[in-house]
């Protein structure tokens, strides 16, 4: 059984569903990141950095990992799903894994926060990101313009890319133009353990979620 600490965010939900697509069996915590509930102590013991997503492995002297790379790395190595076990491929896997840890969700992330968040609208900054952004989408249309998914077959770079690009709007950033990318998020949308998996974690009462300074199941 997995722990899953997590929200509804982009980093959330490629865990989800990494763990839908998997079959693995695993309980939900949601975390109030209104609430600072990332921050309390009990969580930063289990992840110093205060973010989300966390997993914790019970059925591996519950081994905690943090930061989605690398949990959706854990995972694939775990189940042997989702990502090659050897060779070429698998290093393909992870450098397009690593495109988007650093360089879609930090740049589209800057660009959700000046875009719709800033209490001042600075133009520079959100013409900067978004336009950073977009750029990062013309390299996936590049990607993408002579294979289904990035690495050829559905991986877990996919699963990590995909609740980011499929936000576009909020950060402001256009696909027109982008006829690969729109074509390779509609395949993504369809898959039902996605459908799954972008639900997740359900809304619930504040309550319901913490007792006592710990994280209740939440289904």
């Amino acid at each position: 059984m997995i722990k899953l600490y997590t929200a509804g965010t982009p980093n959330g939900r490629k865990i989800s569903i990494a763990l839908e697509e998997m079959n693995l069996d695993y309980e939900v915590h949601a975390i109030d990141l209104g609430g600072l509930e990332q921050k309390q102590d009990w969580y930063l013991k289990l992840n110093p950095n205060g973010r989300i997503p966390t997993i914790v492995d019970q059925g591996n002297d519950e081994f905690v990992v943090f930061e989605s790379g690398a949990i959706l790395i854990y995972l694939a190595e775990r189940t042997g799903l989702l990502m090659p076990s050897e060779g070429s491929k698998r290093s393909e896997v992870i450098q397009w894994l690593m495109f988007q840890m650093g360089g879609i969700g930090p740049l589209q992330g800057q660009a959700h926060v000046f875009y719709r968040y800033a209490p001042e609208k600075i133009p520079y900054a959100i013409d900067r990101y978004q336009k950073e952004t977009r750029r990062l989408y013309e390299v996936l249309e590049s990607q993408l313009a002579h294979q289904e998914f990035l690495v050829g077959e559905y991986s877990i770079a996919d699963i990590a890319t995909f609740p980011w690009v499929r936000r576009h709007e909020w950060a402001g950033v256009s696909i027109d133009g982008l006829p690969n990318v729109e074509r390779w998020l509609a395949v993504i949308e369809a898959r039902p353990a996605v459908q799954r998996g972008v639900e997740v974690p359900k809304k619930v009462e504040k309550e319901d979620k913490v007792k006592d300074g710990k994280a209740m199941l939440v289904k």
